[in-house]
C-alpha cells in the first residue's frame, strides 16, 4: 500500500511539475510572439530607400545568386525560403514595403538562399529531415493519444509515439542555428551594402533578434512535451 501511494504521489508531482512547466513555456510564447509583432509593427513604420523586394535582389545578387526568385506570398510573417522551389517568398507586407522590418525580414530569407548556395551544413540536414518530419506530424497525435490510453498493456505504441515525436523535437533544433546564422549573414550584408546604417542598424538587429526568441521558446516548448512524454513511458508500472 505504501509503495503504491509514494509512486501516486510521485506521479502527481511529475504533472504539477510539467503543468507548471507548460504554463510558463505558454506565457514566455505569448510574449515572445507580443514582442515581435509590436517591433515589426515599430520598424515598419521606418522608411528605408528600397522595398524588400529589391533588397531581396539586390542581396542574391551580391552574393553571386541568379537562380532564386522572389516571390510574393499572402498573410502577415509568412515570410520563408523554399530550397526546393528556390524561391525567396516576401508576404505582403515585406514585398513591397521599404522600411527596416521589411529590410531585415528579406535580407534574412534571403540568408537561407545563400546557406543552400553553400551547402551549410545545418540547413542540409534540416533539409533532409523535412519528410520524415511532415511523416510523423501526420500521424503522431493518434499515435501518442492511443500510446497512453493502452500504455499498460501495449507499451510499445506510446514509445513509437515518443520516437516521431523526439524527430520533431530534432529538428526544431537543428532550426535553431539555421535561422540564427541566416539572420548573421543578413546583417553583415545590410551593413556591408550601406543598405542600414550608424542611425537604424541596431532595429534591425532588434527584430531578427526578437524573431529567433521564438524558434528557442518552440524549440523548448518541443524539448518539455518530449520529456512529459517519456516521464509518462518510464513510469507506465507505477
Amino acid at each position: 500500500m505504501m509503495i503504491h501511494l509514494t509512486a501516486y504521489t510521485t506521479q502527481v508531482g511529475y504533472d504539477y511539475t510539467y503543468l507548471i512547466l507548460f504554463i510558463g513555456i505558454a506565457i514566455l510564447s505569448y510574449i515572445v510572439q507580443a514582442n515581435l509583432k509590436s517591433k515589426f509593427e515599430k520598424f515598419s513604420k521606418m522608411p528605408i530607400g528600397m522595398t524588400g523586394r529589391d533588397i531581396a535582389i539586390k542581396m542574391l545578387q551580391d552574393n553571386g545568386i541568379y537562380d532564386v526568385k522572389v516571390t510574393c506570398t499572402p498573410g502577415t510573417l509568412t515570410d520563408h525560403y523554399n530550397p526546393a522551389t528556390k524561391t525567396v517568398n516576401l508576404s505582403n507586407g515585406v514585398y513591397s514595403s521599404a522600411s527596416i522590418a521589411a529590410a531585415a525580414v528579406a535580407a534574412h530569407e534571403c540568408g537561407h538562399a545563400v546557406q543552400h548556395a553553400k551547402a551549410y551544413a545545418p540547413l542540409k540536414m534540416r533539409s533532409a529531415l523535412v519528410p520524415f518530419v511532415q511523416f510523423s506530424s501526420s500521424i503522431m497525435t493518434w499515435v501518442l493519444l492511443i500510446g497512453i490510453l493502452t500504455v499498460q498493456t501495449m507499451p510499445q505504441l506510446l514509445l513509437a509515439g515518443i520516437i516521431l515525436f523526439a524527430s520533431t523535437t530534432l529538428f526544431s533544433f537543428i532550426t535553431l542555428p539555421v535561422e540564427i546564422d541566416a539572420s548573421r549573414r543578413a546583417l553583415a550584408w545590410l551593413q556591408m551594402s550601406g543598405i542600414t546604417n550608424a542611425g537604424n542598424h541596431q532595429y534591425a538587429s532588434s527584430a531578427l533578434r526578437s524573431a529567433a526568441y521564438t524558434y528557442v521558446v518552440a524549440a523548448l516548448s518541443s524539448l518539455a512535451t518530449l520529456l512529459y512524454y517519456v516521464m509518462i513511458y518510464l513510469n507506465r508500472r507505477d
